[in-house]
């Protein structure tokens, strides 16, 4: 029975102040490699403070948020922690790279029930690398210890990030047209979508993490983190014009591609014009999934697409490859009729 006189400390309610601070310290130095010339601010105040200044004439303010999904569960079932922060990362800025506009400045919500410091700095280095993968700054967050919020060992996540664009400049999918071809880039795996058809199937298959999928073991595959696509595109940007971009998250080819097309023409992709991945042969295999439903879950190897004019997909391959990343031409874009305006063959 408890001392009704007890003096009650907030560690004894479940929340250690000084492996919170103990967290801070540890991710400053990696923190600090993140930033940009336009950082105002240090870690630890209570608002990140960055400058636009005269970089921009007439900037449009790009915004995205996400998670990772029930990865989560996958990264804590096998305890990798160093790489599922550059997937929240990934799966933030590609979004917001999408209307054309370059990844200024990152915060991550990081939330559990007891902090564990190592797992903490884990995760948060992850975001850190993800950061400067894609050239913003981490210039805040939060780390909220939660007793009895989440079960021991757990933690969740959740990411946002803020771009910016000229407004001449923002790509909105206006100048697509009939014709236009469609560039699909490769993905590293399954990004961070569809885990929770892959956790029930790898559960169904007897979790066989050491599997070996072509000289890399089935846990390596699923935990593979997101590509981030940011560096490579804006430069491609300055190269060569892009009529429309979509990242390949959540519904896969079959509903991303479509969302950045005007509703009166509709998309035509060749399922035959790309290698697909062996783990997505194998978790259709296994899991026993229809075609249509691995179109609509997963990327099935393409992570990222561009729209371009029908003329300039043979230099926007040899770009692309010359930027280090793997792309084939995977569909057109053509006159809508009726209501499917998706058809992949």
């Amino acid at each position: 029975m408890s001392n009704q006189n007890e003096a009650l400390t907030y560690r004894a309610a479940g929340v250690d102040i000084d492996a919170g601070n103990a967290v801070v310290d540890r991710i400053k130095p990696l923190v600090a490699r993140t930033f940009r010339k336009e950082v105002m601010s240090g870690l630890g105040g209570f608002g990140g403070l960055f400058e636009l200044g005269g970089r921009y004439r007439d900037p449009v303010l790009v915004s995205g948020t996400d998670g990772v999904g029930t990865k989560l569960k996958l990264a804590q079932t096998l305890d990798r922690h160093d790489t599922i922060g550059i997937d929240l990362v990934g799966m933030c800025v590609n979004d917001v790279l999408v209307q054309g506009a370059e990844p200024l400045f990152f915060l991550d919500y990081f939330a559990t029930g007891k902090l564990d410091v190592e797992t903490t700095v884990s995760v948060i280095g992850g975001i850190a690398k993800g950061c400067e993968l894609a050239g913003c700054a981490l210039i805040g967050g939060e780390t909220a210890e939660m007793p009895n919020m989440y079960p021991p060992g757990e933690y969740d996540l959740a990411g946002f990030c803020v771009g910016a664009v000229e407004k001449l400049a923002l790509i909105d999918g206006s100048r697509i047209q009939a014709g236009d071809a469609i560039i699909g880039i490769a993905s590293s795996g399954a990004h961070s979508n569809g885990y929770s058809l892959i956790r029930r199937i790898v559960e169904r298959a007897g979790d066989p993490f050491d599997l070996d999928l072509d000289g890399t073991n089935l846990a390596d595959a699923l935990m593979a983190p997101t590509t981030i696509y940011v560096k490579p595109i804006l430069k491609l940007m300055q190269q060569l014009p892009i009529n429309g971009m979509s990242h390949i998250t959540g519904g896969g080819l079959r509903e991303n591609i479509i969302r950045v097309v005007p509703e009166n023409l509709a998309i035509a992709i060749d399922s035959k014009a790309w290698k697909t991945p062996i783990l997505f042969d194998w978790l259709q295999r296994e899991g026993n999934v229809a075609d249509d439903e691995m179109l609509r879950t997963f990327n099935c190897g393409i992570g990222y697409s561009l729209i371009v004019g029908h003329e300039q997909a043979g230099a926007t391959l040899d770009a692309l490859e010359t930027l280090g990343l793997q792309a084939w031409t995977i569909g057109e874009v053509v006159s809508a009729s009726g209501d499917e305006r998706v058809h992949i063959r």
